[in-house]
C-alpha cells in the first residue's frame, strides 16, 4: 500500500476499531474537494480520501464505518447547499400549504437524516448491519420529556433501518434509551460526559435488551454505542473554576489528561461489563496539548488499541492529515494517567465526581455544566435550522 494516513496508523492498532465520519454524508463532497485544494501532494491526498470514503469502493474498504450527526451538523448540510434547500423546504410547504415552521423544520431534519442513511445502507447490508449506522439525534429542546423523545427516537429510526438514534444523556434520556432498546432500536447515548452517565446506559441498555428478548424481539439491526464527548468535559464544564477555588493550577496538559482519564475508565468498565453489548464512542477531540513544540492529538494517541468508535468530524480530520503526520501510535488504552496529575486532579471536586462511579445521581445528570452548555449549543443550532425554515414560511405565506 501507499504512504498511509494518519487515520489509517491509528485504526492499524486495533482493526476491531471504528472510525466515523462526525457530520452529514451530504457535505462530503464540498468538504473532500476543499481538503484537495489545500493539499500540497494531491495525488496523495486522493488516495487518502479515496480510502476514507468512496462509494465505487466495496463497503468494507472504505474506513469510514458509519456516521454521526447532531444539529449543528445537519444546520451544516443545510448552509453547504442553501439554495438547494431552500428549494426543497418550499416545496414541501407548497406540497401540503403547512406553514407551521417547527412541522417543516422536523422534515426537513428527517429528510437529511434519510440520505444520510442512503449512502450509507449498502454498507449496512454488505457487512450483515455490523457496520453502515448513522445516527439522527432527537430535538435537544425536550431533553427533559421522555415521552417526547421516544415518540422522535421511534420516528427517526422508521426512516431507515440503519438509523442510530441519538438521545442524551439525562435522567429522562436512559429512561428512553432502555424503552427504545427494548424495541430493537439501535441507540447512541449523546451529552455524556462522565462515569456515572456511561454506567447508567449501560445498566439502561442491559435492562432493555433483557425485555427485548423476553419479547423475541429481533435484535439482529440493534447496536449501542455511548458517547465521550471528551473535550467538552474539561473545557465547557467546572474543572479550572473547581481548581482555581482550591488554588490548584491546571495546564493544559492536565486538563487533557482528565479526559482521558475518564475515558480510559469507561472503557475498562465496559470491557468488565459482560452484559453490556456495546462500545464506547470518542468525540470531541482536541489538537493537543504541544510538547517539544510538536502538536499532539492525545485524544487518540492515548486511546488507541481500544476496541471502540472514533468519530471525527472535518475540521479534525483536516488537522490530522496537515498537521498530524508525525503521529504514531501504540496501544496505549491501558496505559494508567501519571499517578501525580491523578493524585492532583482527585483534589478537584468537579473531576473527582465526575470520575466516581457514584459521583452523580441521575438527576444530577441534567444539571452537570458540561452538558448544559453543549445542549445551549445544540439547541441553538435547531433553533437556527427551524428559523431558516420560518423565512421560507413567511415568504410563502406573504
Amino acid at each position: 500500500m501507499a504512504t498511509k494516513s494518519v487515520i489509517e496508523k491509528l485504526w492499524e492498532v486495533n482493526p476491531e476499531a471504528e472510525i466515523w465520519w462526525d457530520s452529514s454524508p451530504l457535505v462530503f463532497d464540498n468538504w473532500r474537494t476543499k481538503t484537495l485544494q489545500q493539499a500540497a501532494d494531491k495525488k496523495q491526498m486522493t488516495e487518502w480520501l479515496d480510502r476514507m470514503y468512496h462509494k465505487n469502493n466495496k463497503p468494507e474498504d472504505n474506513l469510514f464505518r458509519g456516521v454521526t450527526t447532531n444539529p449543528p451538523l445537519s444546520f451544516n448540510a443545510i448552509k453547504d447547499n442553501p439554495e438547494y434547500w431552500a428549494k426543497w423546504i418550499d416545496e414541501r410547504i407548497k406540497k401540503d400549504r403547512c406553514t407551521d415552521s417547527e412541522v417543516v423544520f422536523w422534515d426537513t431534519y428527517k429528510e437529511i437524516v434519510k440520505r444520510g442513511a442512503e449512502t450509507y445502507r449498502p454498507m449496512f447490508e454488505a457487512s450483515r448491519y455490523k457496520f453502515g449506522y448513522i445516527s439522527g439525534q432527537t430535538d435537544p429542546r425536550v431533553r427533559e420529556d421522555a415521552d417526547k423523545m421516544f415518540a422522535q427516537g421511534v420516528e427517526i429510526h422508521s426512516i431507515a433501518p440503519n438509523v442510530m438514534v441519538k438521545v442524551p444523556g439525562t435522567a429522562e434520556g436512559y429512561e428512553v434509551i432502555r424503552r427504545l432498546t427494548a424495541k430493537g432500536i439501535p441507540t447512541n447515548n449523546t451529552l455524556s460526559f462522565i462515569i456515572p452517565q456511561f454506567k447508567a446506559c449501560m445498566q439502561a441498555v442491559t435492562e432493555g435488551l433483557k425485555e427485548a428478548k423476553a419479547k423475541g424481539v429481533d435484535l439482529t439491526r440493534w447496536r449501542s454505542v455511548i458517547t465521550a464527548m471528551s473535550a467538552r468535559f474539561g473545557t465547557l464544564g467546572d474543572l479550572q473554576k473547581d481548581a482555581q477555588k482550591k488554588n490548584i493550577p491546571v495546564s493544559e496538559i492536565e486538563e487533557r489528561w482528565a479526559e482521558i482519564a475518564v475515558f480510559k475508565k469507561a472503557c475498562r468498565l465496559v470491557e468488565e461489563n459482560k452484559e453490556y453489548k456495546g462500545k464506547m464512542l470518542l468525540c470531541s477531540m482536541r489538537m493537543s496539548p504541544i510538547i517539544d513544540g510538536d502538536v499532539r492529538s492525545w485524544h487518540i494517541e492515548k486511546a488507541a488499541g481500544a476496541d471502540i468508535v472514533y468519530t471525527c468530524p472535518p475540521s479534525y480530520i483536516d488537522a490530522l492529515l496537515f498537521k498530524g503526520s508525525h503521529l504514531e501510535f501504540s496501544n496505549q488504552i491501558w496505559e494508567p494517567a501519571p499517578k501525580d496529575v491523578m493524585d492532583k486532579l482527585m483534589r478537584i471536586p468537579y473531576f473527582e465526581k465526575g470520575y466516581a462511579e457514584d459521583g452523580y445521581t441521575a438527576q444530577e445528570f441534567n444539571s452537570h455544566p458540561a452538558l448544559l452548555a453543549t445542549a445551549k449549543e445544540f439547541s441553538g443550532a435547531t433553533q437556527g435550522m427551524v428559523d431558516f425554515v420560518a423565512k421560507r414560511v413567511a415568504a410563502f405565506c406573504g
